[in-house]
């Protein structure tokens, strides 16, 4: 996810008695950065990198990390992931020697979401939390934006939340009939 960093240009007003803050509505653009989310659903857990940029590197010493650190003694790891032409695994191969790429994927089982469809991810969902109670206001730089993260992440973690993802496999089957072959029993 991109996140634009943003300062303000004039201190804002305090809030007073019976008054809200008041702030202008001129910015200072402070650049870019990008936001790696990892949630696991069944464990409660997320996880938040912080990167300069989106580059194909940066999203395959995503993956070393996610089967390395996050889930060292995973036997298999399946991640959803939108269409992003940095989200392959040649992303891998062209970032690590082969064998360590290879070594990597053999932990990953990529699924990716159909197009339009990155509602059916639930990182996005959390992404959609996270916007609303932590980044839906001017931060001006990184280490601002690294500390706010984290102290989300802690909490959000330390409450093991979940997403309470109603869309069953029925629905599934309704909502895309034309993408499952019909049965007809003989």
């Amino acid at each position: 996810m991109p996140y634009q960093l943003l300062a303000d240009t004039k201190e804002p007003l305090l809030a007073q008695p019976g008054q809200l803050a008041r702030f202008d509505y001129e910015y200072s653009r402070q650049g870019t950065s990008n936001l790696f989310i990892f949630y696991a659903p069944h464990y409660g857990w997320r996880h938040i990198e912080v990167t300069p940029r989106r580059t194909k590197q940066d999203f395959a010493h995503q993956m070393k990390a996610l089967v390395d650190i996050y889930f060292p003694r995973a036997d298999k790891i399946r991640v959803v992931l939108d269409n992003l032409n940095t989200h392959t695994p040649a992303a891998l191969y062209e970032t690590f020697p082969p064998t360590e790429a290879r070594r990597i994927l053999d932990y990953l089982e990529f699924h990716y979401t159909p197009k339009h469809g990155s509602w059916l991810n639930q990182v996005e969902i959390e992404i959609s939390v996270l916007s609303r109670q932590c980044l839906e206001r001017r931060i001006p730089n990184v280490e601002t934006l690294l500390q706010e993260i984290a102290a989300w992440s802690q909490q959000r973690n330390q409450q093991k939340a979940k997403i309470d993802w109603c869309f069953t496999a029925s629905d599934a089957r309704t909502k895309f009939q034309r993408f499952y072959p019909a049965f007809t029993p003989s």
